[in-house]
Parts: C-alpha cells; structure tokens; sequence
C-alpha cells in the first residue's frame, strides 16, 4: 500500500468522471470553490458533492487537476499573497546618539534576510553592566496612518510559508532598515541597566546609529565557547533573568519545533529547530527588551499594544516528560493585547509588551512609534486608537499564522507520502479512554491512534493514510 493509494475514498458519484469530462468553466467554478474565492459551485451540486472547498479540493486531487504541489490554504483565508510594492521614504534627518564605538551583534538563523535587532553590552563605573538591545528603526520612516502603516495593519505580520516568504513591509524598505545591511544601522535602542548582583535597576530608549556585525547563531555559539568576553556577559545576564522569571511563575515548555522548507525543485526538508545557548541569549535579551519597552512606557503614561496572559486556568503538571509538557502548553491562556498594562503569567512579568519585530510584526511597529513620539516628544496615539490598531492588525496576522501551521502541515504530509514504509518514533502525550494523541518529534506533527498505551510509550508507527484536502493523517503502529 502507498499513501496515495490511501488517500482518499473514491466516491460513487465520480468512480468513472474524469478531468476531460469537466468543461473549462466547471474546472474554474470547481477551483473558485477550492480556493475560497466563491462559497457555492453549481458543479458540485450537479456531482451531488458538497459544496465545501474541501470538497472541492479533494475532487480536483482525484482527477488530476491539481497535485500535491497546489497548497490552497493562504488563499483561501484571505492572506496577501504579493510583496507590498510601496514608496519608501528618506530617513529623516534627526539626532541621534553615537554607538559606533560599542560592538554590536545581530545574531540569527543563517540566511535571514531581514535583520530586525542587534545586542551590545557595556560596563559602567559602580559595576553597572548595560544591556543594549537594538532593533530597527522601523517606524522612523513608517508614521502612523501612512500609507506603509495602513498596508502593514492590513496584512498584521510576515507571512512564512514552506516555499517562500511574503514579507509584512517592501523589499526595498527592509534594506533600507535591516541591522548590518549598510555600513552604518540606524536603530532605536533599548537600554537595560543592571546591578552587580543582576538586578535591573533602570531602562531608558534612545534613538542611535551603530555599527553591526551579523552573526549565525553557529557561529555565535562558536564564540561563547572560545569564551567570548562579550557573548559570556550576555549569557550570565540571560541565565540571570531566566532564573528570576521563573521564580515569579514564568513555564517553560520544551516541545519538539522543526522547520519546514520546499526547494524551488519540490525537494521537501524537515529539520529539528536548534536549542542553542546562543539562542537562549538572544531569546532571554528580546523578552528583557519587551519588559523593559513596557516599564518604560507606563513610566510616562503612554499607551502601548501591551502583552498579558492569564494564569493558567488549572495547575500545571509537574515533571519534564513530553506528556507533561504537552499537558503543561493546555493550560496557558491565549496572550492579549490590550492598551492597559498588565501582567503576563506565562513570561513571569508584571509587563510585557513585543517590542523586537517591527519588521515582521505589525504591533511591534506601533510598540515603536509610540516609543519614538514619547524619546521626540511627539504626539502619541492614545488608548482608543492602541485598541482599533490591535482589533484589526489581530484579524490579519491570526489568519496568516493559521496559513503557516496549515501549509506546514500539507507539506509535511507530503514528506511522508512521498516515504510511505518510513518508520517513525513516537510519544503517547494525551490519552481520551481508548483513543491516544502521538507525537512524531522529528516532524513536531501530533496523530491520533487507538492504543492501550500508557502516557509516556514510546511506540513505532508508519503511515496507513493521509488526505490532503482534509489535512488529515492516520498512522499504524509497527513491532521491531
């Protein structure tokens, strides 16, 4: 048996219809359906099919039409699918603190094309260390309501596909801003000031000019273990701020991330995210500037999209197994954002605010230009215009992440067809009577399977169908 011999359950209706029987307007009223263009297909109705895109999806795998390749998901939720092709302005002529002299390392996966932040570390008289978290300065050439902010809202954040990326802002915009793509990065910087005891002590914003070098974070981590001065700062600053945090509640959860990516030849790859300690670092420093960003803000009474969470709604199990962890993710609240400040349970703070994307998120871009109008003393939005700003940008950037975890998921199943007697590991991590939730860690993809189990097995398991109109997956276990 194959997969695609399973794919799917042939309907009566069509056991003998084939794509030369469908006219050209069917095919177009059949694809319309299946791309969430039009709600009804009159074809469907005469084939006694529903008129689903689901549906129509299905029929046009079955006759051929279309092929694993066609991923209908972004277009059906309505996501933008082109590169916003926008005028970019000038920089603005404005003065701007120097710190060409303090090095300052934007660290990220390699072949990132839009670096968005950038770490320095300073040490100041009385054993003060300053942590500089630089980010691009975005909103310095996107003012609210202008047309680059309207068409960042409307599109809430970058969309990350398999097969390529469809940026939130131009092309010609992120090389205009990135971190290290010119020889000199303008950037707005946020400073955290720490005591000898690791104790943050103060937070200021500044808008600065740096000189940056960029990194991946092999060769960050290279750097940390041949006792890099600087990166060995950062990581002892980092450990220190996770340690606080999770003394104040913060949960940690350690589930299996991969990466999906789809060469311009179909070549699928699935690769594990690494857990580096330099990517702790730049993690640990983006949430102190995310903390820091909101303190700052509520010092001056200004309103900002911040972060909050709820405390879990039931207590968290104890223990570091996948099936803890797994059930530990169930009880955290979905994060809000809102124009009051609030605690955010799940980060162990008592205010949050995302402040780091601006590039790539747009209530990263608004964190930023209520911070430049408060450090210009300008005119700031006020909390009715924080709320409408996040009502809408929250409807955009949900659907693009709903369009990423399903093309995600198609593609992976086709990784799997395409390795129909591959054997799998798995991890029972739910159970619901006689029916088990499975974990693959080296897809990240969770299945369904009736077995006697116990949490915690660890099982072998192979493909025994798929659909992919339906985005559905069954596994069969394997002895040996």
């Amino acid at each position: 048996m194959t997969g695609k011999q399973d794919q799917q359950t042939q309907d009566p209706h069509q056991a003998q219809l084939t794509q030369t029987q469908l006219t050209q307007a069917q095919r177009t009223d059949v694809e319309l359906l299946a791309r969430g263009r039009q709600d009804k297909s009159r074809t469907m109705r005469e084939l006694g099919q529903p008129e689903t895109p689901q549906a129509a999806h299905a029929l046009l795998l079955r006759l051929g039409l279309w092929d694993e390749t066609r991923v209908p998901f972004p277009e059906r939720l309505g996501v933008e699918l082109e590169t916003a092709l926008l005028e970019v302005p000038a920089w603005p002529q404005e003065d701007r603190l120097d710190l060409t002299h303090l090095p300052a390392l934007a660290i990220d996966d390699e072949g990132n094309k839009d670096p968005d932040d950038a770490l320095s570390l300073e040490t100041l008289p009385g054993s003060v260390r300053r942590l500089w978290v630089h980010v691009a300065d975005v909103a310095a050439l996107i003012t609210p309501d202008s047309p680059l902010d309207l068409e960042a809202r409307k599109r809430g954040s970058t969309l990350y596909l398999p097969t390529h990326t469809i940026g939130m802002l131009p092309d010609a915009l992120v090389q205009q801003v990135g971190l290290g793509l010119g020889s000199e990065s303008p950037a707005l910087s946020i400073a955290i000031d720490f005591d000898a005891d690791g104790q943050a002590e103060s937070v200021d914003v500044h808008l600065t000019r740096l000189n940056v070098t960029r990194l991946t974070y092999a060769q960050a981590q290279t750097r940390l273990e041949d006792g890099d001065a600087l990166l060995n700062g950062m990581w002892e600053l980092a450990k220190a701020s996770r340690s606080l945090r999770e003394s104040e509640g913060a949960m940690s959860i350690d589930l299996p991330e991969v990466q999906v990516k789809v060469s311009a030849e179909g070549q699928i790859a699935i690769s594990p995210l690494p857990k580096s300690d330099s990517r702790f670092i730049v993690q640990e420093c983006m949430t102190l500037a995310g903390w820091a960003s909101a303190i700052f803000a509520d010092d001056l009474e200004l309103a900002l999209p911040f972060a909050t969470q709820d405390a879990p709604h039931r207590s968290s199990p104890p223990g570091e197994s996948m099936p803890a962890q797994w059930a530990r993710r169930k009880t955290l609240s979905r994060t809000r954002f809102q124009p009051l400040l609030g605690p955010h349970s799940g980060m162990g703070l008592d205010a949050y605010a995302q402040a780091t994307s601006p590039m790539r998120r747009y209530l990263d871009l608004v964190v930023h230009q209520q911070l430049r109008a408060a450090v210009l003393e300008q005119g700031a939005l006020n909390g009715k215009d924080i709320a409408a700003r996040v009502a809408e940008s929250q409807m955009a950037s949900g659907a693009t992440r709903t369009a990423e975890r399903e093309a995600r998921r198609h593609w992976t199943l086709v990784a799997m067809s395409r390795q129909p007697e591959r054997v799998y590991q798995a991890v029972v991590v739910d159970r619901r009577q006689a029916q088990a939730t499975l974990l693959l860690p080296e897809l990240a993809l969770d299945v369904a399977l009736t077995t006697p189990a116990p949490l915690g097995s660890e099982l072998k398991v192979q493909l025994a169908g798929f659909d992919l109109a339906m985005q559905s997956v069954r596994v069969r276990e394997v002895q040996g």
